[in-house]
This record gives C-alpha cells, sequence and structure tokens, in this order.
C-alpha cells in the first residue's frame, strides 16, 4: 500500500495537539542499525503514564537513562497489560507512540538527539487502547473496551508531522463486545490489519483500503490453531506467527503460523507447534525471519523456533528452552534490535529487563538485566 497523502482536508479535524516541553536526557547524538541504540518501555503507572528510557552498550548490554511523562495515565495493573505492542516506533526511529490505557490516549513523541519530546496527545476513539499499528502514515489503535464495560473496537489515524489526525469512519467493532483482545498489527505490505482475540480463541483480519480506510464493516473471522492466542509478528513474506497461551493446562503452551493472502484470507502452516512451556504470550520475529521466540510468563522462560522458508515453526533443541529467566519472574513483551543481534525482555514479576545475545543458530546469551522497573510496566520497543 502507497503512503497516503491527506492534502485537502486536514483543515476538517480537530488537531487536539497537546504540547508538553518534559524532556529525558540521554548521551546518545543518534542511533543506526550497528550502533548502540535506545530500548524504551512504559510503566503503565495509574496516577501519570511514563516512557521508560534504557541506552544500549557496544555489546547490547542495558543502562537506565531517564524517563519522562506521556501526559496521560496507564491502568496501574500488576503485571501489566494483556497485550503486545503497546508501545511502537515509526521504521525510521524518528518518532515513538505511546498507548495510555488508563485516561483512553495515545501520546506521540519526537526521538531527539538526546531524548524524547511529547509533541501531541489525543483520544484512542475508544476504551482502554493497548496495542498499535503503524505503517507508513497510518496508525490503527486497538481499544479493549470490553474489558471495562464498553466495546472493542479498532480505529485509525493519519500522522502527519507529528499529529495524529482522525481517519474518518475507521472505526470497526471486533467479532463481539468483549473478546480480550491482545494485538493489533499491519501485515508487511499494509494490506491487512490483524487482531488476536484471546477469550475468543479467533483471529481478525481487516482489508484496508488505499485511502488508508477499511474496506467493509465487519473483520473476517478465522479460528485459532491454539488455545488464547496473544502476540504475533509479521514476516517479509506476509507470514503470520501466533503465540498461543492456553493458560489452563501448565506445559500447553504453543505457537503457530499462517500464510495471509491480499484478501486477509488465513491459512494454516504450522498448527499449535508446542513449546512444552507454559503462559506463551509474547512473541517476537528476527529482523532476518529467520527465529522467532515466545515469552512464556507461566514457566519464566523464552521459546525459540526455527522459521522455515515456508514459514514453519521448529522448536530450538529438545526443550525449545532458549532462555531461562527465572520462576515467578514472569517475562512479557520481547523485541529484538533492529539489526538482529540482540533480543530483549521485560518480566515485569520481578520489575527486570534483560538482554540476550542472538546466535547464528538461534541461541541466547544473557547479557545481564536492569531491574528496578515497576511490576506495572508494558510494551517495549527498540531504536
Amino acid at each position: 500500500m502507497k503512503n497516503i497523502t491527506i492534502n485537502g482536508i486536514v483543515g476538517c479535524f480537530s488537531l487536539g495537539l497537546v504540547l508538553v516541553g518534559a524532556k529525558a536526557k540521554a548521551d546518545e547524538p543518534s542511533f543506526t542499525s550497528d550502533a548502540p541504540g535506545v530500548v524504551y518501555t512504559m510503566d503503565n503507572a495509574a496516577g501519570a503514564n511514563h516512557v521508560l528510557i534504557f541506552r544500549q552498550d557496544d555489546h547490547g548490554a542495558l543502562q537506565a537513562a531517564g524517563s519522562v511523562a506521556t501526559g496521560g495515565t496507564g491502568t496501574g495493573a500488576n503485571l501489566g497489560l494483556p497485550d503486545q505492542n503497546a508501545v511502537v516506533l515509526s521504521h525510521d526511529g524518528k518518532w515513538l507512540f505511546v498507548c495510555n490505557a488508563g485516561s483512553d490516549e495515545i501520546s506521540v513523541f519526537s526521538t531527539e538527539q538526546g531524548g524524547l519530546q511529547l509533541v501531541d496527545k489525543v483520544s484512542s476513539a475508544g476504551q482502554m487502547p493497548l496495542s498499535l499499528a503503524l505503517h507508513h502514515n497510518l496508525l490503527y489503535v486497538l481499544n479493549a473496551g470490553g474489558l471495562v464495560g464498553g466495546k472493542d473496537n479498532i480505529t485509525g489515524f493519519f500522522f502527519v508531522d507529528g499529529r495524529l489526525l482522525p481517519l474518518p469512519e475507521s472505526t470497526r467493532s471486533l467479532s463481539a463486545d468483549n473478546t480480550g483482545p491482545a494485538e493489533v498489527a499491519f501485515t508487511r505490505d499494509g494490506n491487512n490489519l490483524i487482531v488476536t482475540e484471546r477469550l475468543t480463541n479467533l483471529i481478525d483480519t481487516f482489508n484496508v483500503g488505499d485511502d488508508g480506510g477499511i474496506i467493509g464493516n465487519q473483520p473476517q473471522i478465522f479460528k485459532s490453531s491454539g488455545i488464547d492466542p496473544f502476540g504475533f509478528a509479521v514476516s517479509r513474506k506476509n507470514q503470520v506467527f501466533v503465540s498461543e497461551a492456553d493458560p489452563g493446562v501448565t506445559g500447553a503452551a504453543t505457537a503457530s503460523s499462517y500464510s495471509i493472502s491480499d484478501q486477509g484470507d488465513l491459512k494454516v502452516i504450522s498448527a499449535a507447534v508446542a513449546t512444552h512451556q507454559s503462559g506463551a504470550c509474547w512473541l517476537a520475529l528476527t529482523p532476518d525471519d529467520r527465529f522467532v521466540y515466545t515469552a512464556n510468563a507461566g514457566s519464566g522462560t523464552l521459546s525459540g523456533f526455527r522459521v522455515g522458508p515456508d514459514g514453519s515453526l521448529n522448536l530450538l533443541g529438545t526443550s525449545g528452552v532458549a532462555a531461562t529467566i527465572g520462576s515467578g519472574t514472569h517475562p512479557v513483551d520481547l523485541a529484538p534490535s533492529s539489526n538482529g543481534r540482540f533480543l530483549y525482555s521485560l518480566a515485569n514479576g520481578n520489575g527486570t529487563l534483560g538482554a540476550f545475545q542472538i546466535a547464528e543458530d538461534g541461541s541466547l546469551k544473557s547479557l545481564g538485566f536492569v531491574s528496578g522497573i515497576p511490576t506495572s510496566a508494558a510494551g517495549l520497543a527498540v531504536q
């Protein structure tokens, strides 16, 4: 899908622009795929939500580098949010988008040299925003309103010069009012949006038109191969990899892969491949599309899969355990570095952020942990 332009219609929208001057300082002047970068998460605090900033060193290890207020509020919930992609970066790394699940808002930051600058904050056009999808200058938010007595939906925005402008008539409902949605994301070509529904064991797809709007009023709905579909990632071949928590049974978590057509039809490639772990909720795909990792909240481990050329999933080794965080650590969000050398893991059970080096065979080597992160923390993005 081409980058969307909105010439001639900007004046139709109320910008709702909020400018906040707070900054968080860091020492790195700029970042490239081969240079030390920055890792972002949020504390999801109920009183005032903050982005937490961590700098990478040359070897991938992390050091705390300050925080900045989002201007909104989180939920303050222990063990974070039941979501993936609450914090996302633009492809060029110049913009950071953050969900404020407590105040029903989205915050936008510019990633200045040496810090973050809050430049916009808008209503999410729903309740409890917890996942964001960005493709060029088109952003969609997943609102889990059904969890707080409202209704689940997705809603679109144009992103122009640091501002989010509502996309008219872009709001669409999911399969029901309260589906326990976990993530929204675009396919790589931008032709489709995908949403996972945990409580219904369904996966929704929405076909996106050239104007950025959703074609039709209802999603296409597909039965998940595994129980409790949660986090997912999409490859350059538009193969979709999904973690499945299956929280009711110890050691029963799985992961599946699908192909998706231009029209949004899903076809199973690998169905519910066992991790032999518990609570595989969050999932990350390496930039070269070779490896998939799941964060197993119930087991305190990370599982690894090798991705075949056809998108099939094969567990690494006999156990598939690529890293052990520890009992009760509750590993959640995962994010690889843009150069594919490192994987970062947020564990909000013990308030740590771990760094791992990804070996050629997909195995993980621990580079240490940063502690002191609130147990309400959620979201992870790497610049």
